[in-house]
């Protein structure tokens, strides 16, 4: 049962400005924050048939500002990895324990941070060498998975993106197309396994324009941030839905 009072209204706008802001200028890796939210006031499977379209919205209002800004290679192979990590996602998501996944990309998303000040520092040091297709690819099933059974799909991606250096405009519109569509493939699924209903859809009219004032905070943001902070504030951001995701998974 979905209730729109005033105490739902007060949390989810908010959380879907926020996500807005952090998938139109930052990446989606937060995003999924939104749903995590949306779950303290109403059942968590219609929290994510809630936050599906406006995220569908957000990712289609993104799309002009960084129209073929992206980076190819990585794009695809993040798509080639997401369609069948999605089709997993589908299948296994009434049997599958969410939270492990949840402990697994946490855990990496942290080391991988951790990896990358010891190399900054000069604690670690390896040969720099190109990131193989195969990693775009099983970063891509990753987060088709893990978008499919939480919005939590960022991570994965923003791991394999930053490994490859993109630069931040590129980082961004790669993660906007990658999860436009990853976004669309689900579509189906959650109608499917009934997440969508009536008052789902009644809320994401009410919602629609904070999603869409999030895109757009998004989006300024971005262009206004140098590049060197934006990376900073990206790590810390995939430090943060790290431990984020950690503590679902374990509590």
């Amino acid at each position: 049962m979905l209730i729109m009072d005033q105490t739902f209204f007060a949390i989810a706008g908010p959380a879907v400005v926020f996500a807005g802001i952090s998938k139109g200028g930052f990446g989606s890796g937060a995003a999924f924050a939104s749903a995590s939210v949306l779950a303290l006031v109403i059942d968590p499977g219609l929290a994510l048939g809630v936050m599906l379209p406006l995220l569908m919205l957000i990712d289609l209002s993104t799309l002009a500002p960084y129209w073929k800004r992206w980076d190819r290679e990585a794009a695809k192979l993040l798509m080639l990895g997401a369609v069948p990590g999605v089709v997993l996602g589908a299948l296994l998501y009434r049997v599958a324990q969410p939270d492990h996944f949840r402990i697994l990309i946490g855990g990496i998303s942290v080391g991988f941070v951790i990896w990358q000040l010891a190399q900054r520092r000069g604690t670690v040091s390896i040969r720099k060498r190109e990131v193989p297709a195969w990693a775009g690819a099983l970063a891509g099933v990753a987060a088709g998975f893990t978008s499919f059974v939480s919005h939590a799909g960022g991570p994965p991606a923003a791991i394999y993106m930053l490994s490859k250096g993109l630069s931040k405009t590129e980082y961004q519109a790669t993660t906007v197309l990658v999860f436009w569509i990853v976004n669309i493939g689900k579509f189906v699924p959650y109608a499917w396994l009934g997440m969508f209903t009536a008052e789902t859809a009644l809320a994401n009219l009410y919602l629609a324009p904070f999603a869409l004032l999030g895109a757009w905070l998004g989006v300024r943001a971005h262009y206004l941030f140098p590049e060197r902070l934006f990376f900073g504030l990206t790590y810390v951001l995939l430090t943060v839905t790290g431990c984020k995701l950690i503590w679902d998974g374990l509590f």
